[in-house]
């Protein structure tokens, strides 16, 4: 159940993802909303071809009975993993730096986005590190917090349906803490995940 409600959760930004693909492909008309990304395409068509397979794949590492029983394939999912999620953070990071703000967008929607685009960087880096070093706790757990903050966007979605359907568009504030909102969930939620598996009687931690 917990891999089908991680698929479930990517599937509203996996799926704006390809109408952005599909829109950039056929070159849509170019309003306020999507200028920027006609203006730079590479980082946003990186960002979604890596993102959508990380969170699809990565929701498969949270099943430990299929992992125990495809151990080939759990090690190829990782490569795979890794190097999407370092294109993801790295073009996530590129396109907060690069881009003008979109509507609603305001500074500390900026520092959020570069906040926890480099604290996903960094949590790959460190479980490429454990791994390395056999260090099999310390690298799911690594990876555990990089796929919640990969993930933020889905919540994100979460976060802002009962503003959008009971008040409407939301200010600068509201946007804020609604989107620092689904990100911080996320992380609350991966370190539950890790100190729950930390436990001498609890499953095998999702590496």
């Amino acid at each position: 159940m917990i891999p089908a409600g991680l698929i479930l959760l990517s599937l509203v930004p996996a799926a704006a993802g390809t109408v952005r693909l599909a829109e950039l492909a056929r070159g849509a008309a170019i309003t306020a909303a999507n200028a920027r990304f006609f203006a730079m395409p590479l980082p946003v068509v990186l960002h979604i071809l890596s993102i959508i397979p990380f969170s699809m794949l990565g929701a498969l590492q949270f099943a430990p009975a299929f992992r125990r029983r495809n151990r080939r394939w759990h090690r190829a999912a990782g490569l795979v993993l890794v190097e999407c999620g370092l294109v993801a953070a790295l073009t996530g990071l590129w396109m907060a730096l690069a881009y003008p703000w979109p509507a609603g967008d305001g500074v500390v929607v900026y520092a959020e986005r570069l906040v926890f685009g480099a604290a996903m960087l960094l949590s790959i880096i460190l479980a490429v590190d454990a791994i390395r070093r056999r260090d099999f706790a310390a690298h799911g757990a690594w990876m555990t917090r990089a796929y919640a903050i990969g993930m933020g966007a889905g919540t994100q979605v979460l976060t802002h349906m009962p503003y959008f359907l009971l008040v409407g568009q939301p200010t600068v504030p509201a946007r804020a803490a609604m989107m620092g909102a689904g990100w911080v969930i996320n992380v609350v939620v991966a370190e539950w995940v890790i100190r729950r598996a930390a436990h001498p009687l609890a499953a095998e931690i999702p590496d």
